[in-house]
């Protein structure tokens, strides 16, 4: 039987206090729509059907960003959550199998979960998902169960005090075959305390028509939604606090974990070190063996094996680390590939650049890669010394075992086993520095008397 999605991302999320769409803002660095498109991708589904309202062309850029096949259509009128599932009719047409309903402000909820809600749909006809709170909030409705089977979910505010006092609360996830979803929808009433069309009305109208609704549980932080910049905030959090202790349980050493950033996508792999407050953007992978110290910065990047990264160092999109590499203190790499065992240990910027095995760069370095208008490559041999404070003016090539002297200006290539100079000549003029000190200390009495 095959899968489809329906993911809900309309909500304009008014408690953001935000003019970006809900779904959009990142956790981990990621939007949460996406982390819910991950989720659901587990799957495998013929279709993915993402519902945006609030700024859809914005959430229909990202949905495309992370699969160029998912349909987005529009909810125009925010009428609750059973107007927003129909929304996705006509995406759907001629689909035979299993829609799950997920929303792009819930990002957690785990691939098995989601495979346990498929599993139950071969036994009844409607399955909800639902979890258990730690205590009575007002923010869920209450999933009424008679043993396996679920009679119905009853919205908090229209909820009896009974009622209300039941701890297995509904998540708003679902699976239920495409044709009777619509079938059901059609007859969702607002006739309730809001006006909408809630989704969860399907329940009873699937119960009074005999067929078989149920609930299976998960965990509640897999329904952790997201409402406000708070509720980020935890969320960011719950997602740190899982991704770090998924990395000790692989293997990685982290020297304090709760000061370290990680992204949604990060790899790192075992026996790499991870010293104190080291921040990972989208799109890293650090290979197992590798040291990346405090006050350090990756984002975009490949970390081989046996690479010492830092600290304070900067990686940024593009940063390719071969094995046994040496990237040192406020050193900050670009869209340059470093050859094994090369290092450049001190305050330099090395940019759109190529750097060649066992080649070492002097402090100060600089890959002048920009002209203002265009970006410029710089190639650098192996076995190469480049000198402290030398200035390499691209597009340039310094060939294997050349050697460039400290304070040069590199403006063209320089050929293999060739010693590159290029610096003004050094004139010293004798007392020169004590008269010069002299005029300006007395320019400094005269302007000082004179304020």
């Amino acid at each position: 039987m095959s899968t489809a999605l329906v993911i809900l991302a309309a909500g304009k999320g008014t408690r953001m206090k935000s003019d970006l769409p809900k779904v959009l803002h990142p956790i981990a660095q990621t939007p949460m729509l996406v982390h819910a498109m991950r989720a659901g991708a587990s799957l495998s589904p013929a279709r993915t059907v993402i519902v945006a309202g609030h700024g859809a062309e914005a959430v229909e850029k990202t949905a495309k960003a992370e699969d160029e096949s998912a349909i987005v259509v529009r909810q125009t009128e925010q009428l609750g959550t059973a107007h927003a599932v129909a929304q996705a009719r006509e995406a759907l047409a001629g689909f035979d199998g299993d829609v799950i309903v997920l929303y792009g402000d819930t990002p957690f909820v785990e691939p098995d979960t989601l495979r346990r809600m498929i599993d139950a749909r071969a036994s009844h006809d409607l399955v909800m998902l639902g979890f258990d709170i730690a205590e009575v909030q007002p923010r869920y409705g209450r999933l009424i169960m008679d043993g396996d089977r679920l009679v119905k979910i009853v919205e908090y505010k229209d909820a009896t005090e009974e009622q209300r006092a039941i701890r297995f609360t509904n998540s708003g996830l679902l699976a239920c075959d495409a044709a009777l979803l619509f079938e059901l929808i059609d007859q969702v009433s607002n006739e309730n305390a809001s006006g909408e069309y809630y989704l969860t009305e399907i329940v009873s109208l699937a119960n009074a028509r005999g067929l078989s609704a149920t609930a299976i549980k998960c965990a509640e932080s897999e329904t952790l939604g997201v409402d406000s910049r708070a509720d980020l905030a935890a969320a960011d959090a719950e997602f740190q606090a899982r991704a770090r202790a998924d990395l000790l349980d692989v293997g990685v050493t982290l020297m304090a974990p709760d000061t370290v950033y990680l992204a949604a996508d990060t790899v790192i792999g075992r026996d790499t070190v991870i010293e104190p407050n080291v921040v990972f953007g989208p799109g890293v992978t650090v290979e197992s063996g590798a040291t990346i110290r405090a006050f350090s910065h990756l984002e975009g990047c490949h970390v081989s094996r046996g690479a010492i990264v830092g600290p304070y160092a900067r990686l940024r999109p593009g940063s390719e680390l071969a094995e046994n590499t040496r990237i040192g203190n406020f050193v900050e790499i670009k869209n340059a590939e470093i050859a094994e065992g090369a290092k450049v240990n001190h305050l330099s910027y090395i940019g759109d650049a190529s750097i060649g095995a066992a080649t070492n760069i002097g402090a100060g370095t600089i890959t002048c890669n920009y002209d203002g208008v265009m970006k410029h490559r710089t190639t650098i041999g192996e076995n190469v010394f480049v000198g402290s404070n030398t200035m390499l003016v691209a597009p340039v090539t310094v060939g294997d075992g050349a050697m460039t002297a400290t304070g040069t200006v590199v403006t063209r290539d320089v050929e293999p086993d060739a010693l590159a100079v290029a610096r003004a000549k050094q004139d010293n003029k004798p007392g020169y520095a004590r008269k010069l000190f002299d005029m300006l200390k007395a320019k400094k009495a005269r302007r000082d008397k004179g304020a």
